[in-house]
């Protein structure tokens, strides 16, 4: 057994399976602590599910998508309404639980439900979102029509940034469309996503329409290969979502997988500056940075490079503290281990000759000393070839780059990578409808620094942040968990000519 995984506190509470709407404990033989990042404390053990857990969980939603899949479609949206109606009843009690997990503050865990309850909210207009189209007298007495039928069982892999908003983009629309779910959460941080999915059984979600395992790769694997999976949703890791989209894909099966980033603010010298600078401040250090939509590297244009010593002094005054305690703007890093990882690129950035303008390193909070504390961090000098310009560090951790015009900014932003989201700050419309026209990211936002839109809308990332035609939410995930089939009719009554044989291929 990896030494990582092994548990060291046999006493506390097990996260257990839901299989066939049995909460079950499992047989595993691979446990992993979930550790509270501000204070150690082991808060529960969650299992490395066995092969035959997964096979039970996916036959339990294969059995049970021969019923759901015709419950009608009023049935279903009024089980989203209800289960969101309990989010909101429950939310600041699964917000306490989210932040002693994943370190976040409390209005942040709060945010993180309150962005996926808007994806139950509008999974509750399944009735419009699943329509199909009618097209009449499309050649002599023939009609032609589509449904927007279910799959199959599908399948969801959570990261541990989002354990709330990302479960809730995932199992509430596939299970609305009428196909049922199984469900791998985060192996850091499962316990909030557990409560939520308490919440989906207490609406009515029969047996086995959605399911829950908990593992690593293993469990991922056999997620990926597993015959009777339809499509699989992946958010996280780059390294691990190509993994999962190549591996799924090979096995014949939909992927979408949404990915790493390098989000890029352009700051022209017309900017609103005190607004621009909250936006920077705020989208490039809360939630620790770890946020796939962070802003990470500000791109000054001109003038506004004036701006960068303001940039530091706003930044210097947030608030590290546990995420519970009022008035913290930034919480603990989920994991010693990411505490590492990200102290380790910090250093990488000196030793390639950045300027550390502000060093969050040596961050302390009384009372919480063995924290996974790192305090907000400011590099200038930044150049293209430099490894923390290369990765994505998902830590605290601002880059300034500078440049000269608008054009360079926008030939340096699709220089990179990476395509999940930028924006511009600007009080030109000119300048601004030229960033939206000409840059090559699928989510720009404009006087916005973290352009995720809302559901009505899907979110679409691009290039090297998504591996996969269409996006979570939205429109296009109705289309992801269902498949169309075209019925071209023709009917007859006793008074109908006989038209006699016809071999061509044409109908008229």
């Amino acid at each position: 057994m990896n030494a990582s995984l092994q548990s060291t506190s046999v006493a506390a509470p097990t996260v257990k399976l839901l299989i066939n709407g049995e909460w079950v404990e499992s047989k595993a033989t691979e446990w992993r602590d979930i550790v509270n990042p501000a204070t150690q404390e082991v808060l529960a053990r969650v299992p490395f599910a066995t092969a035959a857990e997964v096979d039970a969980a996916v036959a339990a939603a294969k059995e049970a998508f021969k019923t759901w899949r015709h419950t009608p479609t009023g049935a279903r949206a009024r089980i989203m309404l209800k289960f969101q109606a309990l989010i909101r009843e429950h939310s600041k009690r699964i917000a306490a639980v989210l932040t002693a997990e994943q370190g976040k503050t409390l209005p942040d865990a709060e945010g993180d439900i309150f962005r996926g309850l808007e994806v139950v909210e509008h999974a509750c207009s399944i009735g419009t979102l699943q329509l199909g189209e009618y097209g009449e007298n499309v050649a002599g007495t023939v009609d032609t029509y589509t449904l927007r039928q279910p799959i199959g069982v599908c399948a969801g892999i959570t990261p541990f940034n989002f354990p709330a908003m990302i479960p809730l983009w995932m199992f509430p629309m596939a299970i609305v469309c009428g196909n049922t779910f199984v469900l791998k959460p985060s192996e850091q941080d499962p316990l909030s996503t557990i409560e939520l999915v308490k919440l989906a059984l207490e609406a009515g979600v029969p047996p086995g329409v959605l399911n829950v395992v908990q593992g690593g790769k293993d469990v991922v694997d056999a997620i990926c290969t597993h015959k009777d999976i339809k499509a699989i949703s992946f958010v996280g890791s780059t390294e691990v979502g190509t993994h999962v989209y190549n591996l799924a894909g090979q096995h014949g099966k939909r992927v979408q997988s949404m990915m790493g980033a390098k989000n890029h603010a352009v700051v022209l010298p017309d900017a609103h500056k005190q607004q621009t600078l909250n936006a920077l401040v705020g989208a490039g250090f809360g939630a620790a940075g770890q946020r796939c939509m962070a802003t990470s590297v500000v791109v000054m244009v001109g003038s506004s490079k004036e701006w960068i010593g303001e940039l530091a002094e706003q930044a210097r005054g947030l608030k590290v503290n546990a995420g519970h305690e009022n008035g913290t703007d930034i919480g603990p890093l989920v994991s010693k281990r990411a505490k590492e990882r990200v102290l380790g690129l910090i250093a990488d950035g000196e030793r390639e000759g950045a300027n550390l303008l502000l060093d969050g390193r040596n961050c302390s909070v009384p009372g919480y000393e063995s924290g996974n504390f790192i305090g907000p961090t400011l590099f200038t000098g930044v150049k293209t070839g430099m490894k923390i310009y290369t990765t994505e560090i998902f830590g605290p951790v601002l880059l300034v780059m500078e440049v000269d015009t608008l054009d360079e900014a926008i030939e340096l932003v699709n220089a990179n990578p990476f395509g999940n989201g930028t924006g511009v700050f600007t009080q030109s419309g000119a300048a601004a409808r030229k960033f939206q026209n000409e840059i090559d990211v699928g989510q720009v936002g404009i006087n916005i620094p973290i352009p995720v839109p809302v559901p009505f809308f899907s979110f679409t990332g691009s290039r090297g942040s998504k591996l996969g035609d269409l996006g979570p939410y939205g429109k296009q995930v109705v289309q992801f968990y269902t498949q169309t089939k075209t019925v071209t009719a023709r009917w007859f009554d006793d008074a109908t000519v006989n038209d006699g044989v016809n071999t061509t291929i044409s109908m008229k």
